[in-house]
């Protein structure tokens, strides 16, 4: 017997006063609401109610167990409430999840935009270059560069990820500037350790138009993209960057795109989250509102190789 049903048609037949009306209300017949009461009375081994074909009234028993009852069921009623209003509330918290990359460059710069909308609208924000399940991290919405999650998720692609060879002009200075991708087997480049392997992933790049994946002789190897770009600037040598993470050192000088004819935009950045259905609403805003914002960030990368 399902006791949280069975009590709860109970209490549905005493405020209706009707077994008719109680079955009307809770979409059953009037026959399966009487066969609840009477497993609850089998099981309490009372009876609740004094039935006539006229008339309905409890019993002393009846009466002490609808008093009991009652507030409970009305606890109960009152919290499924809330909960399903919540979902029309745009205030509360948005968990999202982000590769550092992604999160300092493109997903927290648009959050103060999103908030002066959404005032009300709080956020837990995990960078982490691992790939993050939503469901056991209770994560709302994720970011991931590269290709689109394999899992049951949906995911909406914001953009291409622009990657050039790039270096400082001391570097070039002191080591000269690769006029072909040959070239740069001659130069101190860095590397990038794939987050889930650990390996050094090999560059890619653009040669006579076809993609090309070519291992490099990596004087450091780095475990995030930050680190790299770090190194860089620092005269280490010639790394592959994204271009939407250093458009400012671009237009400053500070780094020079190499062999542009090589740079390659086969890998994207990716949003992804569940399921759109049954979704808060301040989650569904914050997914229509990067959704707008990102691809127009991401976009720029052109221009700022240009």
């Amino acid at each position: 017997m399902d006791k949280a049903r069975v009590v709860s048609l109970f209490i549905g037949v005493v405020r209706a006063k009707s077994f008719s009306q109680a079955a009307v209300d809770a979409g059953l017949t009037p026959q399966a609401v009487s066969k609840a009461v009477r497993q609850l009375e089998d099981h309490l081994g009372v009876r609740l109610f004094h039935r006539t074909t006229r008339s309905l009234s409890l019993t002393e028993e009846g009466a002490r167990l609808f008093e009991l009852a009652n507030p409970g069921l009305r606890l109960l009623d009152e919290a499924l409430d809330h909960i399903q209003n919540s979902r029309l509330e745009v205030d509360g918290l948005i968990r999202v999840v982000a590769p550092m990359s992604i999160g300092n460059t493109i997903l927290v710069p648009l959050l103060p935009e999103f908030q002066r909308r959404y005032p009300g609208a709080h956020f837990d924000v995990q960078l982490d270059d691992h790939f993050t399940d939503l469901v056991e991290s209770k994560i709302d919405v994720g970011f991931r560069a590269g290709n689109p999650p394999e899992r049951n998720l949906i995911s909406r692609k914001l953009g291409e990820i622009l990657l050039v060879p790039c270096a400082t002009p001391g570097y070039l200075a002191l080591h000269g500037t690769p006029q072909t991708a040959a070239d740069l087997q001659q130069h101190r480049c860095t590397g990038f350790l794939h987050p889930s392997t650990g390996r050094v992933m090999a560059w890619e790049l653009q040669v006579d138009g076809a993609t090309v994946y070519q291992e490099m002789p990596t004087v450091a190897r780095f475990n995030t993209v930050e680190g790299e770009l770090t190194a860089v600037l620092n005269g280490l040598g010639i790394g592959q960057l994204p271009v939407f993470m250093i458009e400012a050192e671009l237009a400053s000088g500070a780094l020079v795109p190499l062999l542009r004819q090589t740079a390659t935009s086969n890998s994207g950045v990716f949003m992804y989250y569940q399921q759109r259905t049954l979704m808060p609403l301040r989650v569904r805003h914050f997914i229509d509102f990067v959704a707008e914002r990102a691809p127009q960030r991401l976009a720029a990368q052109q221009a700022a190789l240009a």
